[in-house]
């Protein structure tokens, strides 16, 4: 009989002193700061411009591209960037070419005016959303590739590390657009979000200079696999005696190795039943956060918040909870299970809701609204390392991308599609938030049930 030891909690938080945890912690910053562009800082230009709620609410459709993000990361797992792959790398390569499309769309929003070219601004946002959603596919994937398959603790580690500087992106990064466009406003310049645009340029540029000290490994061993399928689906459709009919199956075989692989590893992996209910508490998990997420700007300055009051209770001081708490919470997903994290972190999360529904009816009070910003962040945080760590331990690596992405996408489409009408919500509710934000606790309930319905079921190297 073999006897296990159970780590103790000093063992178990030293997998964070891993090297490779810090170069995932830049990878997930890169991955959330252009939230902050086409989230907090779109929001908010379009709010002072004058835009009504649902106005504003709506044009955050922008976010479902993160939805269908999947339909071409078989793409970015297999086409090699000319030069920048051969130079940085198959993973870096795209994303440096994602942030320079970004880059460039804050360098346009710096000359235009929103009240005059509304669908201009909305299409470079577009336009930095799907180089965002794209960039995000190749860092989730160069983030699990930092950690070996087999290693469960350090999975759930990394995890807590990439959401950690996803939020340190998003939040900092919140920090220093909100700061910024407070700064040059009070110093009367009247295009004051256009600059911001361009200090936050800057910040693009010094996360890709962080990006070329992230080791990217040989892609040998995924070519080979992918290879394997692609001779089996080559092997069914090719006859020896007509080179047209060859021409196509090669073609073909291509496409479907590329597009159909992932998919059927999936179902394979996991069986038919199983896999749509995995599909389905993805999709269903982070609905109710997202609803809460999209109008929190809009419901803070509506009760009398600035952008200062914002940029230090929820950006800044936001920020430090979420570290907090997303270590602890990977922690907690590493000696309890993620299975567990994900329902403890589910019920955190429509708890937390309520505090926003006090914070509406009482109205402005800085020592609330601390209050709610600090457990909704520690459910946040919670949630998103257990969410991350549940869907990287799903992923094959022979299509590392593309699961994860299609994954990744059908949680975002969730969180987008149906939270894009969260504005004309509030609308609908006549203003009244703490009816809002009491819907959205009830939002989480459904995926929990899912959860439940698998819980047993699921094969996780945990």
């Amino acid at each position: 009989m073999e006897i296990y030891k159970k780590q103790t909690l000093a063992e178990t938080f030293s997998v964070y002193f891993d090297s490779r945890m810090i170069k995932i912690l830049l990878l997930g910053a890169i991955s959330g700061f252009p939230w902050v562009i086409i989230g907090s800082s779109l929001s908010l230009w379009l709010k002072e411009d004058g835009l009504s709620r649902s106005t504003i609410g709506w044009a955050g459709l922008i976010f479902a591209v993160y939805a269908f993000n999947y339909l071409w990361a078989p793409i970015i797992d297999r086409i090699r960037i000319p030069w920048l792959t051969n130079k940085i790398g198959h993973r870096r390569g795209w994303i440096v070419l994602m942030q320079t499309i970004i880059l460039m769309s804050l360098i346009f929003w710096s000359v235009i005016n929103p009240t005059t070219n509304l669908a201009l601004v909305i299409s470079i946002g577009l336009i930095i959303a799907i180089a965002s959603a794209t960039q995000d596919i190749t860092v989730d994937a160069l983030r699990i590739e930092q950690i070996g398959e087999n290693e469960g603790k350090s999975m759930q580690a990394g995890a807590a590390m990439a959401v950690v500087g996803w939020w340190t992106g998003y939040k900092l990064g919140g920090v220093v657009a909100l700061t910024s466009a407070e700064f040059f406003q009070n110093f009367g310049f009247e295009n004051y979000w256009q600059i911001t645009f361009l200090v936050l340029g800057v910040v693009i540029i010094a996360c890709n200079i962080g990006l070329m000290f992230v080791h990217e490994s040989s892609q040998t061993g995924r070519k080979e696999a992918q290879s394997e399928f692609d001779k089996i689906i080559e092997a069914k459709l090719t006859s020896k005696t007509n080179k047209n009919a060859n021409l196509f199956a090669k073609y073909f075989t291509w496409i479907a190795g590329t597009v159909a692989g992932p998919i059927v590893s999936f179902f394979k992996k996991n069986g038919f039943n199983i896999a749509i209910a995995i599909l389905a508490f993805i999709f269903l998990f982070k609905i109710g956060e997202a609803f809460l997420g999209r109008m929190s700007v809009i419901f803070y300055k509506e009760i009398g918040f600035t952008k200062t009051d914002i940029a230090l209770y929820s950006k800044g001081l936001g920020w430090l909870t979420t570290v907090i708490f997303t270590l602890l919470g990977g922690l907690f997903a590493i000696r309890s299970g993620v299975i567990k994290a994900m329902f403890v972190s589910g019920i955190l999360m429509a708890s937390t809701n309520l505090l926003f529904s006090l914070l509406a009816w009482s109205g402005k009070s800085e020592l609330l609204f601390a209050i709610a910003v600090i457990f909704d962040d520690m459910a946040a945080a919670f949630a998103t390392v257990a969410f991350v760590a549940f869907i990287s331990m799903l992923v094959d690596r022979t299509y590392t991308a593309t699961q994860y992405a299609l994954l990744a996408s059908i949680g975002t489409a969730g969180r987008t599609t149906l939270a894009s009408s969260s504005g004309a919500l509030v609308d609908w509710l006549n203003g009244d938030w703490g009816v809002f934000f009491i819907i959205t606790a009830i939002m989480v309930i459904p995926s929990l049930i899912f959860l439940y319905m698998i819980r047993h079921k699921l094969s996780l190297n945990d």
